[in-house]
């Protein structure tokens, strides 16, 4: 495919909602890397439009940066607008999970309870040529896949 048929269309963001925004900084920062980048206290006509939530809803929008990826971390102000969480699971449609390529994972998992977020022991896989994978969840539960960097060597060539 050319590489022509991206031109004008960028990655910009993956949006988040969370219940806390000082909890949800200190679980990424902390814990994955990520940079405060700015704030945005979306106006009421524009965020409860845009975002098909009933007005008011007082959104906060918190974007937390690395050079991989844009966090767009969502709180909803107004109590009205907020929903009650729910569990996913990986087989429902839809995004699903992040993942993280982590050159230390054992060292990374002992720090995730002190960050606010659970590690899934019971989803660890077994050591293959591909490294290792298991799940922890942030402090609102959303999945987080934390593999080891082996896997990136088994991969073929992107696209060109």
């Amino acid at each position: 495919m050319p590489a022509d048929q991206y031109r004008g269309v960028f990655f910009n963001h993956l949006g988040q909602t969370i219940q806390d925004i000082a909890r949800s900084r200190r679980f990424y920062e902390g814990l994955l890397g990520f940079r405060f980048w700015w704030d945005f206290e979306v106006p009421d006509d524009l965020a409860s439009r845009v975002l098909m939530v009933p007005s008011p809803c007082r959104l906060t929008a918190t974007y937390l940066w690395r050079p991989d990826l844009t966090l767009n971390l969502m709180h909803f102000g107004d109590p009205k607008a907020r929903e009650a969480y729910r569990a996913r699971k990986l087989n429902e449609p839809g995004l699903t999970h992040l993942a993280f390529s982590v050159d230390d994972v054992p060292a990374l998992l002992v720090k995730v309870e002190g960050h606010g977020g659970e590690v899934l022991s019971e989803s660890r896989g077994a050591e293959s040529e591909w490294g290792q994978a298991i799940y922890i969840r942030d402090p609102d539960g959303q999945l987080i896949e934390i593999v080891t960097t082996a896997w990136r060597g088994m991969l073929p060539p992107p696209p060109g």
